[in-house]
């Protein structure tokens, strides 16, 4: 694994329930792509290969707008390292959830 990302999508409405509907239909795309991912209460994490990572963010920005919402702000963080050497979700959160 090369690249890690943690996306935060900011669907633009002020409703409760609309943002969680946007959110979950993000989050049922992360989920269908195969890559391992991890659901936080601010964020989504997902690793895998970087151009691979970069077209799924990309596509949960579109899933947003196609859930419904008019337009879509996201916070997105990127750990890269070519060589594969990026730590893993479970070594990074494991030990905190058992």
């Amino acid at each position: 694994m090369e690249a890690s990302v943690a996306i935060q999508i900011l669907p633009e409405t002020v409703d409760k329930d609309e943002i969680i509907r946007v959110v979950d239909n993000v989050i049922d795309y992360i989920k269908s792509t195969g890559l391992s991912y991890y659901v936080g209460p601010c964020e989504t994490s997902i690793e895998g290969d970087f151009d691979q990572l970069f077209d799924v963010l990309k596509e949960c920005h579109k899933i947003a707008i196609n859930a419904g919402t008019p337009g879509v702000a996201s916070y997105i963080k990127v750990t890269y390292h070519p060589e594969g050497d990026v730590l893993s979700i479970d070594k990074k959160v494991t030990k905190h959830h058992q």
